[in-house]
């Protein structure tokens, strides 16, 4: 099984991988829980093509979520997630769009 699951493409995430010689040049992606950091890098390196210095994680909690139906309140829960922070080596790139 693949430890990426998709890349988190956001306004936020936009501005950090804007330019290629950016001072971020950081992409996001939403990885398995169980994934670490090494893990991540090797696939990383080798889906993309890409060198990676360096890569931070974080694991975001479910949220309680409420709405209103014709039947009354309906509660539920959204499921936690791993995110991965990837910083890559000045100059490389990652293009999600070339393949559209």
């Amino acid at each position: 099984m693949s430890v990426l699951k998709k890349p988190l493409v956001s306004e936020k995430m936009a501005r950090l991988n804007e330019r290629p010689n950016s001072k971020y040049n950081q992409y996001a992606f939403k990885v398995d829980l169980g994934a670490t950091k090494p893990e991540i890098k090797k696939e990383v390196e080798e889906m993309y093509g890409v060198s990676v210095k360096s890569v931070r994680t974080m694991i975001y909690a479910g949220k309680n979520r409420t709405r209103y139906t014709k039947t009354g309140f309906i509660a539920g829960k959204s499921s936690k997630f791993k995110k991965a922070l990837v910083t890559l080596v000045p100059g490389e790139i990652i293009d999600f769009y070339k393949n559209i």
